[in-house]
């Protein structure tokens, strides 16, 4: 009842005309910020913290806050439109957005994404309210082998169900392992696959790797491949869900924030697990599978909406124990310092209007990203009907302008085109793009996590499955390989019987 009531108070200070504002004008530069490969929210929360100096806390945060779900929102348009995700959330919604833009029902995948993000920003933030000291306390539980655990489960997962065979998502899985090598050891400090750069020595970003192998990748993919084509605009198609497209989808709104919220609220969580395990479970339950892959609407509402979810959760730990899970939270968590301001248990006492009043401006923003996007779906489904020489020329110049602005150095484009290359190499061979994106974003984290476990028990192996946690997820990880062997046995059996 008082978080009701402290909920209630901070909808009071929400919706002012400023904060409301504040809270139109994150989210509409969020969308506009996400749209743009290699310029994430991070990126934009970051260089917008010298132009709050001069506001208050309360409408800087809220703008903030606007901005993060925004451009999540931004981040899927492009991943599903163009095949460039604006950033590494967005990834998932490329596999099955894509194809469905490409065979006329793009504003259909942008709608099913913006219910899917309101349904998961609401639901998450609801949970937010009710369980963010209960899910505070089981994160500061979890241990080095449980990450590692959650981590080799994501490897699993996303190279069973992904490609024409396990053996090429294994060897695409490896290769983003090996690009993720690349840099100093955070242990040893000795310099990796680095061949003498010093650039290099800060590894390959994320977000260079992402627009290489999946913009610049299929840019070439595409003009390889011109002439053979009609090379017609696509059609845009309806503008709205037709109502098989809701009773398929429906579930996966209701399914994704089951699986964002609590991973966004762990330590090393974020929105890149969740999207990739929900992008599975959806095709697990699915009564479509042959369609994923190819269009299946349920693997763009199911990720969209973990994704959403998983930022109201990165809050419950930014908020209630000052200790960010992503990069979007370290860089809210530095602004909180700048004004002095403490992230912890004592912040709900200390600061109550502010937290509550970020909390409730959560609700309204969500509300504003559906009013804002959801008519607008048919609009953004447009960009398809440019030429395709013309809209792959400016999806490489705007790949280059996002990888150039990671770092503002000049071997960036020369790393980004080297990985376009890979990218271009993957799609002749039949390689999935996906788990070599995965191995990069969660390779290095994975190995720190390994190292850690091992260090606690002694380099004994036994350390990594000494909790039950980890021995649940491994059981979990043993029926997905055993899955596939079983399966078929079973078949072959009931065609015999048949």
């Amino acid at each position: 009842m008082d978080s009701l009531n402290s909920l209630l108070d901070g909808f009071g200070t929400a919706l002012t005309p400023a904060n409301l504002l504040w809270a139109a004008l994150g989210v509409l530069l969020g969308t506009a910020i996400g749209v743009l490969p290699g310029i994430g929210p991070a990126m934009a929360v970051a260089l917008l913290l010298p132009v709050t100096y001069g506001l208050e806390p309360t409408g800087a945060f809220i703008m903030f806050a606007g901005i993060y779900y925004g451009a999540m929102f931004g981040g899927s348009t492009t991943s599903i439109l163009l095949n460039t995700p604006g950033e590494s959330a967005a990834v998932v919604a490329a596999i099955d957005g894509n194809p469905m833009a490409k065979a006329g029902r793009g504003a259909q995948a942008l709608a099913a994404a913006a219910i899917g993000h309101f349904a998961g920003g609401m639901i998450g933030t609801i949970l937010l309210v009710a369980l963010a000291p209960t899910v505070a306390a089981l994160a500061v539980d979890i241990g080095a082998p449980d990450y590692f655990a959650i981590m080799v489960l994501a490897f699993i997962a996303v190279t069973s169900v992904l490609g024409s065979s396990r053996i090429r998502g294994l060897a695409s899985l490896l290769v983003g392992l090996t690009l993720g090598l690349v840099g100093l050891d955070q242990l040893t400090g000795q310099q990796r696959l680095t061949f003498g750069s010093l650039q290099l020595a800060d590894g390959i970003d994320v977000v260079i790797v992402a627009v290489g192998l999946f913009a610049i990748g299929e840019a070439l993919w595409v003009a390889a491949h011109l002439r053979r084509g009609s090379g017609e605009a696509i059609p845009v198609g309806r503008p709205w869900l037709a109502r098989s497209d809701v009773r398929r989808t429906w579930k996966s709104w209701l399914r994704g924030p089951l699986i964002g919220f609590p991973f966004g609220a762990v330590p090393a969580g974020g929105a890149e697990i969740p999207t990739f395990l929900s992008y599975v479970t959806e095709k697990r339950l699915s009564r479509h599978k042959d369609e994923f892959g190819k269009g299946a609407i349920e693997g763009v509402a199911g990720p969209e909406s973990a994704a959403s979810a998983s930022a109201a959760g990165t809050l419950v730990s930014m908020l209630t124990l000052g200790l960010p899970t992503t990069a979007v939270a370290a860089v809210m968590l530095a602004a909180f310092q700048q004004y002095g301001i403490q992230p912890g248990p004592l912040l709900f006492e200390r600061e109550p209007e502010l937290v509550w009043g970020l909390i409730a401006s959560l609700f309204v923003g969500m509300v504003l990203l559906l009013a804002l996007n959801l008519p607008l779906a048919p609009l953004w489904a447009k960009l398809l009907r440019i030429p395709r020489p013309y809209l792959y020329a400016g999806i490489l110049f705007f790949a280059a302008v996002g990888a150039y602005a990671v770092g503002g150095e000049a071997l960036d484009l020369l790393i980004l085109l080297v990985i376009g290359l890979i990218g271009f190499g993957m799609r002749r061979y039949g390689l999935p793009v996906l788990p070599a994106v995965i191995g990069v974003i969660l390779g290095p984290a994975a190995e720190q996590q390994l190292r850690r476990a091992l260090q606690i028990s002694d380099g004994s192996v036994i350390g990594l499955v000494d909790t039950p946690f980890s021995v649940a997820v491994y059981a979990v990880i043993a029926v997905l390989l055993a899955w596939p062997l079983l399966r078929g046995p079973a078949g072959r059996l009931r065609r015999a019987k048949a």
